[in-house]
């Protein structure tokens, strides 16, 4: 049983990240702003932002989708809409430049998610240390 349980949490707190919420306890969101992250979660007090270098792996997880979406736009342009092969570079460019605007916040909450699920998010200590 104990699988299971551990099983829902995990589904629980990456369904958070996907919702952009704070993946201990979901009642705030991790953005203050567009393309800004909250230092800290308002409701529960997990540290968003914590050493130099934390949001590396943000980027890890967009690069890698967008190298994925752009393999995927690839083999949908080619053989399933059958475009051009001179229309295909502009397109697959446009996808490689949108798709990571737009998966910015979903990649910044996904390493939230499993970094919380790795090793819990630490919490913030009003004093400013974590």
């Amino acid at each position: 049983m104990k699988a299971a349980t551990d099983e829902r949490r995990v589904a629980a707190t990456l369904l958070r990240g996907l919702r952009l919420r704070c993946p201990v306890c979901a009642r705030a969101s991790v953005f203050q702003r567009p393309f800004k992250v909250r230092h800290h979660c308002p409701a529960c007090g997990a540290l968003f932002q914590r050493e130099e270098g934390f949001f590396v792996g943000a980027l890890m997880i967009n690069v890698v989708a967008t190298e994925g979406a752009v393999l995927a736009a690839c083999g949908v342009l080619l053989f399933a809409l059958g475009v051009r092969e001179s229309l295909l570079l502009p397109l697959l460019f446009a996808v490689a430049l949108i798709f990571p605007l737009a998966f910015y916040h979903p990649a910044w909450s996904l390493w939230l998610a499993a970094d919380h699920l790795i090793e819990r998010l630490p919490k913030y200590d009003d004093r400013g240390s974590a």
